[in-house]
């Protein structure tokens, strides 16, 4: 699991190693992450493409001879611009939510049990007004096109790419023939979360005012603007992980409004297979994957 030690991911790890007979290994940077009792920790770092190879060859290298029954990709991150690079001179929001989690996926995939379960925390803000309507992917990873919000709206760029990613896998012949069933699971806005923690304090400011204003407002007449809890959303990412929450037979997305699973379609752009297969062509070249 990534993104396990603080928000939503925290509240959901408790659930998941809370099951009997059940081994956890998260993926965490820093000397001293918070893990429940008895949750392993294997060092990452989402920002590198080596420190994802690393940490894969780490938890094969850990597992041996078994697999993995649930891999949860929860770690996301927010900044307040994309000026930011990551160690691969990507940009950053793109790298960490999108690229790391791909290569992640990729890496482990041969490793997943026969019927095992895949989840991506997505977005609803994948399908909004800052949202992109079309895929650039060069631009996502290089971006040209700056200006007031760019920072925003890398955001949910890189959350549909976490949904177009999500229905690649699940096209894949190994995954239909082996049986993984694969979740794209949108948390709601949710308070509480650790998105944006390297932002400035006048940032936070406004988005807490954002959150406590506005959001309340529009959450009267849109339900998907009602702001959850962090431990909700977290109980309900470990139901969806654990298998006792599904989406119906041919869906893949589970989002939560007002603290319960619907079962939407993502937006248009997330079901087009071009945009899906132009992702994951593009991606593996970005990550060295021929």
């Amino acid at each position: 699991m990534t993104g396990a030690t603080a928000g939503l991911g925290a509240h959901a790890v408790q659930r998941i190693a809370a099951q009997p007979s059940t081994r956890v290994i998260v993926g965490a940077r820093g000397s001293n992450p918070s893990v429940p009792r008895g949750v392993e920790v294997v060092p990452l770092d989402l920002s590198s493409l080596a420190g994802v190879r690393a940490f894969a060859d780490e938890v094969t290298r850990q597992l041996g001879d078994a697999r993995i029954d649930i891999l949860v990709l929860n770690a996301g991150t927010q900044t307040a611009s994309i000026e930011g690079r990551s160690a691969d001179g990507f940009e950053l929001t793109f790298a960490v939510n999108h690229l790391a989690h791909y290569l992640m996926i990729r890496l482990l995939l041969p490793h997943l049990a026969d019927h095992g379960r895949l989840v991506i925390t997505t977005s609803d803000t994948h399908d909004s007004p800052m949202a992109p309507k079309t895929l650039e992917p060069q631009e996502l990873a290089h971006p040209t096109k700056t200006g007031f919000g760019a920072g925003i709206r890398a955001y949910p760029a890189s959350k549909l790419c976490n949904i177009l990613t999500a229905y690649s896998v699940l096209a894949l012949d190994e995954v239909k023939a082996r049986g993984i069933e694969v979740i794209a699971f949108n948390p709601g806005l949710t308070g509480g979360t650790s998105l944006g923690r390297d932002a400035s304090r006048a940032r936070k400011f406004f988005v807490r005012l954002l959150m406590g204003t506005l959001f309340r407002v529009l959450g009267l007449f849109r339900p998907q603007f009602v702001r959850g809890t962090a431990e909700r959303s977290g109980e309900m990412l470990a139901e969806v992980s654990l298998g006792n929450i599904a989406p119906p037979p041919g869906k893949i997305y589970v989002s939560l409004v007002k603290g319960e699973a619907t079962f939407p379609d993502p937006s248009e752009l997330a079901r087009t297979r071009d945009a899906q297969d132009q992702l994951w062509r593009e991606s593996a070249v970005m990550v060295g994957i021929q």
